[in-house]
């Protein structure tokens, strides 16, 4: 299961062409997520999310901070976005439900520290 989180923060952290091959081979075309901020659905309008991050963090990344906690095919995870090698601006978690087959199908975010 950590190996699906690290392809999750993969996502978060690639650009372009990267980024949709990871959406494509790690995430079902149907996903959902869902934060206090966002709610989107599908690859293009997580895509979308993402670079709207990214541009309101710019060279922030997503890196995991805490052990990978699953069962099911349910996990959850802390993580944090910010400058690399930097305290995280952002902290949150997350749990992702998984398709039959393996990939992201439902990402439920939560927020524990946002800047001011």
């Amino acid at each position: 299961m950590s190996d699906i989180v690290e392809q999750y923060v993969a996502t978060w952290n690639a650009e372009g062409p990267e980024r949709d091959r990871l959406l494509a081979a790690h995430w079902s075309p149907d996903v959902t997520y869902v934060d206090p901020l966002a709610e989107v659905r599908g690859h293009a309008a997580l895509s979308g999310l993402i670079d709207g991050v990214r541009a309101q963090f710019p060279g922030g990344v997503l890196t995991r901070l805490s052990a990978v906690d699953a069962h099911h095919r349910q996990l959850r995870f802390s993580w944090g976005l910010g400058p690399a090698g930097q305290e995280p601006v952002v902290i949150g978690f997350d749990v992702v439900v998984l398709d039959e087959d393996g990939r992201i199908e439902d990402v439920r975010g939560f927020l524990d520290r946002v800047p001011a």
